[in-house]
């Protein structure tokens, strides 16, 4: 447990870091960046669900028009 709380507050001090440096140098609050990083996160997340969602019916409507025949007298 006490691996897990160290590990923990060091991405805690070291990743806000990160937004911080990056808003100093675009001139913008660090709250705006830590901000836009949220909602980027949820956006991908829905972009890769919609797509999976969209493979899966064209998947599945695929199966229902294109049946696999195996000879001749199937017909």
């Amino acid at each position: 447990m006490q691996l897990v709380n160290n590990m923990r507050s060091f991405f805690e001090r070291h990743g806000f870091y990160v937004s911080s440096r990056f808003s100093d140098k675009l001139g913008i609050r660090a709250k705006n960046v830590r901000l836009f990083f949220i909602y980027l996160s949820f956006a991908t997340f829905g972009a890769g669900f919609a797509i999976y969602l969209t493979l899966a019916f064209l998947l599945k409507f695929k199966d229902m028009i294109y049946a696999k025949r195996t000879s001749v007298f199937d017909l």
